[in-house]
């Protein structure tokens, strides 16, 4: 499925946010994005097939990002990665979708950093959470990570989480999402265990291969 065109120009963005777009040099969607930004920004649930390098972050980045009130100090999105490596890649991104919105606070979660820090560093208030499952576990039992105010739920290469065991983690902390409004799920595949996983997060989710 493909949206009617390609250009940024065509979604329902704020100003400032088509003129960072320019900014950053995104002119033309890529296939995923023509695919999904028209649903993801409506406020749909969705499953997409999309693999590293297709362009997925700002897919599930700008819905996230337009929802987001700067005003509002406490988590309103949490972003689900596999690994250090692609949580730190994916917070990166959401920074430079999120500058025309104001002062917008990306904290990353994942082992291999001291807890204490993090901590630290969610005292002062995150905007937007991305994590690998088992740090973002170890920081909502600790008690210093609060989800009730999470509207959007992204799981990037949920596959991969799958892969890697988090299986458990994944609906420990869905658990804790009680409140969200939206939930967006990025595969390589669309294998049985990934449609089952959907099937328990998701709500009338649209598939895009």
């Amino acid at each position: 499925m493909t949206a009617p065109t390609l250009g940024f120009d065509a979604l329902p963005l704020r100003a400032a946010t088509h003129s960072n777009l320019t900014q950053l040099g995104y002119t033309q969607m890529t296939p995923i994005q023509a695919a999904s930004l028209h649903l993801t920004l409506a406020g749909r649930d969705v499953i997409a097939q999309a693999s590293t390098g297709s362009g997925k972050t700002a897919a599930f980045g700008l819905p996230l990002v337009e929802k987001l009130d700067p005003a509002v100090s406490d988590a309103q999105a949490l972003v689900l990665c596999p690994t250090r490596e692609l949580a730190e890649q994916v917070t990166q991104e959401i920074r430079r979708l999120a500058r025309a919105v104001g002062n917008v606070k990306v904290v990353t979660l994942c082992g291999g950093v001291a807890l204490r820090g993090q901590a630290q560093s969610l005292e002062h208030g995150a905007h937007v959470v991305v994590g690998t499952p088992g740090r973002i576990l170890d920081h909502l039992e600790r008690g210093s990570l609060q989800l009730q105010a999470v509207k959007t739920l992204v799981l990037d290469e949920a596959d991969r989480m799958l892969d890697m065991g988090f299986a458990d983690d994944l609906e420990a902390i869905d658990k804790r999402c009680a409140s969200r409004t939206q939930t967006l799920m990025f595969s390589a595949t669309f294998a049985p265990k990934i449609m089952s996983l959907a099937n328990e997060l998701t709500t009338n989710a649209k598939r895009i291969r």
